[in-house]
């Protein structure tokens, strides 16, 4: 399944608990510099775009688009692998959670780079085991989502394919923004329903697996099994989950 057919999917689900996290808006927005004209590649329904600078967004998913609100910036249907300006064409091009859904990320990030000035990508490295071990969700009871990335380009590629630095972002833990790692400090909502359906992992993964994650979860948090393995997290106020901006 391509990420647009995904999300036209469960993209109904998406707002209820996908919004923008302002410690990371704050990031990004230090990222874009004095960019006065930014496009929004896989632009969703317009988390993270800055109020304060003119964007044009692009965004495949036909869902998606419809829940933009209604004073969101002008969204475009297109894909980052194919964008339809002209060399230069604005100060800065951004894309946030959405480079792993891309059919070819180095191709993509290569047509911003191509069409901006700056680009600025927030995403996660999930490159090697390291993921499946730093995060207790994968690590303990969805190990079926290391498979999602197997073969997708690491971090270290797509910073390479633009030139790009990379910084780490940690994730705080009252995260607003309901991604797939959010929830490290409040193990609870993986159990919530409306909370899964908002992140691409749980569609990906299966029924089966999500199945069994979500009862080995439950039934450790009633033994307190899980506040035993990972009593070290209580006194964090954000964690390293491996999630990654790229400023080119």
């Amino acid at each position: 399944m391509s990420g647009t057919e995904l999300y036209d999917t469960i993209g109904a689900h998406y707002t209820a608990t996908r919004r923008t996290e302002p410690r990371i808006a704050a990031r990004i927005l230090a990222a874009l510099g004095d960019a006065r004209t930014v496009l929004n590649v896989g632009a969703g329904t317009g988390s993270y775009e800055p109020p304060d600078r003119q964007v044009l967004a692009v965004e495949p998913s036909a869902l998606m688009r419809s829940q933009r609100p209604a004073d969101a910036a002008p969204c475009l249907i297109g894909s980052a692998e194919s964008l339809p300006f002209d060399d230069r064409s604005f100060d800065a091009a951004m894309a946030v959670s959405s480079v792993h859904h891309w059919q070819d990320p180095i191709a993509g990030l290569r047509e911003m780079r191509r069409v901006a000035r700056r680009v600025v990508v927030f995403t996660h490295d999930t490159s090697d085991a390291g993921w499946l071990h730093r995060f207790w969700l994968t690590r303990d009871y969805l190990p079926e989502a290391v498979d999602l990335v197997a073969g997708r380009p690491s971090v270290n590629e797509l910073a390479r394919a633009i030139g790009a630095g990379i910084e780490p972002v940690l994730v705080p833990w009252d995260c607003a923004d309901g991604f797939f790692e959010a929830h490290w400090r409040r193990p609870e909502a993986y159990l919530e329903e409306n909370v899964r359906r908002g992140v691409s992992v749980w569609a990906r993964v299966g029924p089966e697996a999500e199945r069994r994650a979500v009862r080995g979860l439950r039934e450790d948090l009633a033994s307190g099994r899980w506040a035993e393995r990972n009593r070290d997290l209580v006194d964090l106020d954000a964690a390293e989950l491996g999630l990654r901006l790229l400023i080119a």
